[in-house]
């Protein structure tokens, strides 16, 4: 058997993180909400700031009771702290203002301090993230437009606003960004940074193979372990591709080429590996497909289909076989019994850098579940076993793996 090795729980870069959360007067506030939510839940302290006008669209009650600790609104009337913008701001490793109207990044952009929460910006040396919200015509407007440049001038970081439904039932630009991409964005700002300048490709899902024009072959694979890795790749700096095959919100700022097929995947991973710092083959592909697909929808009446079989492309062992030096190229292997022994051979055989074994089997384990417990293999070195966490910290453990990799090759060491 095997020696193996046991890590803990890798931690969030948001983990003890004190964040203040300003929220201004749009009708995006109730999105701060889950924003808020978020962040505690990924271990940071959220010190909420509310604008008079935010609260005419969202009730402090709520979001004292998500938050870390009570709202707070003015600069007067705190018994505590006689000067709470510079206490709060100096206490801060990060501001985020969401939403972010014109008139907060007017004031913020000249300086204006006229409440709690501009004072508290202008007061901090700490990273501030705004996230803007408006109707379109005032997003475009040119004053905005120059005060939006001001701010990234400055170093402050923008998280834009997305296209979609605005209040009154127009639609355009100026929609709040999603809570997930406002959080991943907190995220980049307070992380390593360990993965900046590197390009990282991940495929996530399971192939769908053609039986006719309505029945597939497929699998149980929900792609959530491949966009964990993709989500804390790009949080550290990494330029991420996830070719997918399934339809869940994609990391903010990576790059989705959508597939479907085994030869569509294995198309698609050959072109983007050979320009990839890191290849992570997270997706689950069929074994097999039909030989010939059926161009219309078999009928029922007509009996039982023969349906012959034959192998797909096996993608992983044909990356492993054009691998460009220095490439860190990883494998996953769902097993279901003599995981260690299935998975090292897969490693060797693939001329694999990392392959990650999970038994698919086990409770709460692998396919469409939240969480995931792996077995990590490298060559020459011990298994190092994950215990049943999220999928995000086993991305974690699966990154800070590949870094190891990349900086032994650097040392030279084994």
């Amino acid at each position: 058997m095997l020696p193996r090795a046991t890590t803990e729980t890798e931690v969030s870069a948001l983990a003890g993180k004190r964040i203040v959360l300003g929220v201004t007067g749009g009708i995006a506030a109730y999105k701060a909400i889950e924003i808020s939510r978020r962040l505690v839940d990924a271990g940071a302290h959220v010190v909420p700031i509310m604008t008079e006008a935010a609260q005419h669209f969202v009730g402090s009650t709520t979001l004292s009771a998500l938050a870390s600790e009570p709202v707070q609104t003015e600069l007067w009337h705190n018994a505590s702290t006689p000067i709470p913008h510079t206490a709060v701001g100096q206490g801060a490793d990060l501001l985020i203002v969401a939403p972010a109207t014109a008139k907060l990044l007017s004031a913020y952009a000249h300086g204006y301090s006229h409440d709690l929460l501009t004072n508290t910006l202008i007061a901090t040396r700490a990273p501030v993230i705004v996230c803007p919200a408006m109707h379109t015509e005032m997003w475009e407007h040119p004053s905005v437009a120059d005060n939006v440049a001001t701010l990234r001038r400055r170093g402050v970081h923008v998280v834009d606003p997305e296209a979609g439904r605005l209040a009154g039932g127009d639609i355009g630009f100026g929609r709040l960004a999603d809570p997930e991409t406002i959080v991943a964005a907190a995220e980049r700002v307070l992380g390593p940074g360990d993965m900046t300048g590197m390009s990282v490709l991940v495929s996530a899902g399971g192939t769908r193979e053609l039986i006719d024009a309505v029945r597939v072959i497929a699998n149980r694979s929900s792609g959530k372990q491949g966009y964990a890795v993709a989500a804390e790749a790009t949080s550290r700096g990494a330029q991420v591709t996830i070719v997918s095959t399934i339809s869940l919100p994609a990391p903010a700022g990576t790059t989705v080429v959508a597939v479907e097929t085994a030869a569509q995947m294995q198309a698609a991973m050959t072109e983007h590996a050979p320009s990839s710092d890191v290849v992570v083959m997270a997706a689950a592909v069929a074994d097999f497909r039909p030989a010939a697909a059926q161009s219309g929808k078999i009928k029922k009446r007509d009996g039982v289909p023969e349906i012959v079989l034959e192998p797909t492309p096996d993608i992983l062992a044909g990356l492993g076989k054009t691998k460009p030096g220095g490439q860190v190229l990883v494998g996953f292997a769902a097993e279901t019994d003599d995981l260690v022994a299935n998975a090292q051979a897969k490693l060797t055989s693939k001329n694999l850098d990392l392959i990650v074994a999970n038994d698919v089997g086990a409770p709460q384990v692998g396919f469409a579940h939240d969480t995931n417990a792996v077995t990590l293999l490298r060559p020459d070195a011990e298994p190092v076993e994950i215990d049943l966490a999220e999928k995000r910290d086993v991305a974690r453990a699966v990154i800070n793996t590949i870094l190891a990799i990349r900086s032994a090759r650097t040392t030279g060491d084994t």
